[in-house]
């Protein structure tokens, strides 16, 4: 008899694959979905608070490296571009301009992050006398706003 006791019962061996393949109840799928779901409603307006962060950074760098281009300008011509010349006479010489030894931009002026145009004033009105004034209106393309929406200037 004993050797009857080593073999395996195959119905006992049928009920324990089955055992061992059981799959997830609705009720755990559910409790899973619904923590991803908090974890994305918690995780989500964060991360998509970052990127306008990110925005307004390159919009300040590009600022910053239009001014410097300006300055250069400012250097061998003696005076910033007009209003009318605007940042094109970063890249283009004007025709008044014989001391002109740009250009000063490889590329025409870029765009801001929200595909507008940066807005430049000569002389300006914010900045030392005799200075530009360089701005994006921020994502909303509107003076004034706040956060993200915020005017991104040049005399700050």
């Amino acid at each position: 008899m004993s050797v009857f006791k080593a073999f395996i019962n195959p119905v006992q061996l049928t009920n324990t694959a089955r055992s061992a393949q059981r799959g997830f109840t609705l009720l755990e799928l559910l409790v899973v979905m619904v923590i991803i779901g908090l974890l994305a409603g918690y995780v989500g307006p964060k991360y998509f608070a970052q990127i306008g962060k990110s925005e307004v950074k390159t919009a300040r760098a590009q600022i910053n490296a239009l001014g410097k281009a300006l300055d250069t300008y400012r250097l061998d011509v003696g005076h910033y571009p007009s209003t009318e010349n605007g940042l094109a006479a970063l890249t283009t010489q004007p025709n008044n301009e014989p001391k002109w030894q740009g250009p000063y931009l490889q590329k025409d002026a870029p765009k801001d992050p929200w595909d507008n145009p940066y807005h430049y004033q000569m002389p300006g009105t914010h900045g030392q006398s005799g200075d530009y004034d360089l701005w994006s209106l921020g994502n909303d393309n509107a003076s004034g706003g706040k956060d993200i929406a915020a005017d991104i200037v040049s005399w700050q």
